[in-house]
């Protein structure tokens, strides 16, 4: 079997409003799909992360720079192929955007590998410790609006998110301290007794401000505070999770077991959040997991994009093992963004409905027991909402 074709997809539409994070608002969902073919018929599919001009910057990479070094390859050699392309780009980048487009072209290769011998993904990977996973629901983004509109909108959204069955739920910060400080006591109102509540800043604090926040979230009972401070700053991370009681997550601006490699030996981290879209792929992502794992640190996948992505990390979640193991072992979580997002809800010929799922089973996703990462995309659906090709 050979490579013949690699292609990437850029889809875009206009979202029904502009939502934003401590970074940007963005009024444009994107999603960046990779689809690798073969001489025998047999397709995969893979998702690279990056929104907006990113998506579009890292197709050229994909096709221009990653196809020419596997066409005409085994794809089941998806290991060596790695190497070769990780090798190739070395001195042009080992983070960031060619990363996030080997990752995409990587997926691919695992959901080929899958096809061909009529396994899921966690079947290759070694087996299923658990056959569902509980999802928890991220919404309360920022608006353009006042600190009180915001109060008075986190609320209701934190309590739907939790009536819609999610056993917990996530929101962004990036107002300023104080009005977040507020923010987070809004959402804990919404959430009450009923579930769990974490808070993401996108990386927007100095270490002071991450500590007058977190001294809050430590009242609040948060479960944990992600991306606090800037990812470089491991030093800042660690001084957080030494002097605070909630938990400090991040990593998922991190590229690489080389870099992940500096975060575990920092002990900065209480949870690991590992992006499989940007990272390297799943080849990557189950170094970065083993490193993980032999640091004691848990995992809790990062989960941005469309639903091959969610697909993905579904059978990536399946396949992690309990750390550190018992009869009520701590649990791993699927990250769903509620948020309105086409390429999640549209995008497969048999929708995932985790919406659904979630309501019907206690908070529950199933696992997709078909070849590969499980799905297929609809390709009219993908041709109605590619840009830039």
């Amino acid at each position: 079997m050979k490579i013949t074709s690699v292609t990437s997809h850029v889809l875009a539409y206009d979202l029904p409003e502009e939502l934003g994070y401590s970074q940007q608002y963005y009024a444009r969902r994107t999603a960046h799909l990779v689809e690798v073919q073969t001489d025998e018929g047999i397709t995969g599919w893979g998702e690279c992360f990056g929104p907006g001009p990113i998506a579009i910057a890292n197709k050229g990479i994909v096709e221009g720079v990653i196809a020419p070094m596997i066409i005409g390859h085994d794809p089941m050699d998806r290991d060596v192929l790695w190497h070769k392309v990780y090798n190739l780009m070395r001195d042009h980048g080992q983070k960031g955007m060619p990363m996030q487009s080997l990752s995409g072209v990587d997926i691919a290769l695992w959901d080929i590998a899958g096809k061909v011998t009529g396994q899921p993904i966690h079947k290759l990977i070694g087996g299923a410790h658990r056959n569902k996973v509980q999802a928890y629901g991220y919404g309360m983004m920022l608006k353009r609006e006042s600190v009180e509109d915001h109060i008075a909108r986190f609320t209701d959204e934190a309590a739907a998110i939790i009536g819609a069955g999610f056993t917990a739920t996530k929101m962004k910060t990036g107002l300023g301290p104080k009005a977040d400080v507020k923010l987070c006591e809004a959402v804990a109102k919404g959430v009450g007794e009923n579930g769990r509540f974490m808070v993401d800043a996108n990386h927007c604090y100095t270490t002071s401000d991450a500590f007058y926040v977190g001294r809050a979230l430590e009242e609040l009972g948060a479960y944990w505070f992600e991306e606090p401070v800037a990812p470089e700053d491991l030093d800042g991370y660690r001084e957080l999770r030494a002097g605070l009681s909630v938990n400090i997550s991040g990593g998922e601006a991190e590229f690489g077991r080389w870099g992940w490699r500096n975060i575990l030996e920092n002990r900065g981290l209480d949870i690991a959040q590992p992006e499989v879209c940007a990272l390297g792929g799943i080849s990557e992502y189950l170094r970065v997991l083993a490193l993980c794992h032999a640091h004691f640190t848990p995992v809790i996948n990062h989960v941005w994009g469309s639903a091959i992505a969610v697909a993905t990390n579904l059978q990536l979640l399946a396949a992690m093992p309990p750390m550190p193991g018992g009869l009520h072992p701590w649990e791993p979580m699927l990250e769903f963004d509620t948020t309105h997002n086409l390429f999640r809800d549209e995008l497969l010929a048999n929708p995932l409905d985790i919406q659904g799922q979630v309501a019907r089973n206690g908070g529950f996703v199933s696992v997709p027991d078909g070849p590969g990462i499980g799905v297929e995309p609809d390709r009219d659906f993908i041709a109605r909402y590619t840009v830039g090709a």
